[in-house]
């Protein structure tokens, strides 16, 4: 049995049941069947579906953000703007997927020849609590377009959450089988991989989780999609705009308690403004209204007790490390609160800087020139995200290019979108969702050739 715990106050709430195998066999089988009938509907019935579970999505706003605040913490408003994001997700691919499918005719081929994208089956998706239905949409949108089906293998602390997406897309109207929730642990994951009617899997999540899907995926060849941790740098040249930097910083490092894979984490700061950005940033990080997410806050508590404790075990080898801490410290009583912190003086060489905290903690670095904001930034095993703030147009071409990241955001905090890219390099794992790339990362494109 899973069962929520309210991370604001530590008390049981829903039991969600545990399928057994009997049932997740059932389900998988039921998925295989929709496939064979689903790969042959048309553009114009995958374009009618998406928009009717957006609007079950945006009907039922409210009741689908209080879940995800009482399951996983965060703020109620940022609940609801999740959910309107998933409104807009499957809005952009009803009304561009079906161009995003269109044939290309391949010149200087000898006779007629075409390039065609075609479904290719089940996929499986193991997806985590933080954004517990826009990390499910991201895989979801692009699989209903595609003509693929969905199971999804969701996190043990958003079941809750994993039940309601069923409902709606089945509110939509989407035929039994489309998409289907695995109440189950991760033990069953690389058993379901090994099935031959699951075609590929994805994946958000940590990198030892990665690894195992990895594995399990390739031992029986199958593709994967892998979007991993991250400890993205958020890098502030003096022609920046060093108010709104700090400002920014501030919202990005707390949005959603820290807990994000793209949350900026380390501030590299140029020794020009390093002190007048500092002094800003730790005002802001102090000003920070922590309280109960139902309300009108800008933080709640992390999602779980044993996350905090995580995050504040972490602390604690930075500062045996030499690492001086301001704020970041544990708020006593039920439920798993803290307050965000700012780490100085964390030594380059030391493994706690190349750790990524999944929590509202800031690591604050003082860089002497460009050159050495990017080997810091680049210091890590991770590549998803990065922020670069600079108004100088040769600055802004060198972290464009040298920043070993997936995405960059310049002067503007990084948020992934339904019409970008999305996903990283290194340990951050590889493939890409959203756009026409996330639609055709499980798709088969076949080269038709004729006389």
């Amino acid at each position: 049995m899973f069962t929520s715990i309210n991370p604001a106050t530590g008390a049981a709430g829903e039991t969600h049941a545990i399928h057994d195998d009997a049932e997740v066999e059932r389900r998988v089988a039921l998925a295989a069947k929709t496939f064979r009938t689903w790969r042959s509907s048309s553009l114009g019935e995958r374009t009618r579906l998406l928009s009717a579970i957006a609007d079950s999505f945006e009907a039922n706003k409210q009741r689908l953000a209080e879940v995800a605040t009482r399951e996983m913490g965060k703020t109620l408003k940022s609940a609801i703007a999740e959910v309107e994001k998933c409104v807009a997700g499957f809005r952009y691919y009803a009304e561009h997927g079906p161009s995003f499918l269109d044939p290309v005719t391949v010149k200087g081929a000898p006779g007629e020849a075409r390039a065609i994208w075609l479904p290719t089956g089940v996929v499986l998706a193991i997806m985590p609590w933080n954004f517990p239905y826009w990390q499910v949409v991201r895989f979801l949108a692009p699989t209903i377009m595609a003509g693929n089906v969905g199971l999804l293998k969701h996190a043990s602390l958003t079941q809750g959450c994993a039940a309601l997406i069923e409902e709606m897309v089945l509110a939509g109207g989407a035929p039994e089988g489309l998409f289907q929730n695995l109440a189950i642990k991760s033990d069953k994951v690389a058993g379901l991989i090994a099935d031959k009617r699951i075609v590929a899997a994805t994946l958000t999540g940590s990198e030892g989780a990665g690894a195992k899907v990895a594995e399990a995926a390739g031992s029986h060849l199958k593709k994967v999609v892998l979007e991993l941790g991250g400890s993205d740098p958020f890098i502030v040249m003096p022609s920046a705009d060093i108010d709104e930097a700090a400002s920014v910083a501030v919202k990005a490092r707390i949005q959603n308690a820290g807990q994000s894979c793209i949350c900026a984490k380390r501030m590299i700061v140029h020794a020009e403004v390093y002190d007048e950005f500092a002094e800003k940033f730790t005002a802001g990080m102090a000003a920070v209204k922590v309280g109960d997410p139902m309300a009108d806050v800008d933080m709640g508590p992390l999602s779980s007790e044993e996350q905090r404790d995580t995050v504040l075990e972490q602390i604690g080898r930075a500062k045996a490390a030499g690492a001086s801490l301001r704020g970041g410290e544990r708020i006593d009583g039920a439920g798993a609160w803290m307050q965000p912190g700012i780490l100085t003086d964390v030594p380059r060489n030391h493994d706690i800087a190349r750790e990524e905290f999944f929590g509202p903690v800031a690591m604050l670095f003082r860089a002497d020139d460009i050159d050495d904001a990017i080997a810091l930034a680049n210091d890590i095993p991770y590549g998803l995200g990065s922020s670069v703030w600079t108004k100088d147009a040769t600055e802004r071409e060198r972290f464009e290019r040298d920043i070993e990241a997936g995405m960059t955001a310049v002067n503007q905090m990084l948020a992934s979108s339904p019409q970008a890219p999305f996903g990283g390099v290194k340990l951050s794992g590889h493939g890409r969702e959203l756009g026409p790339w996330g639609l055709h990362e499980f798709m088969n494109l076949k080269a038709v050739l004729a006389k």
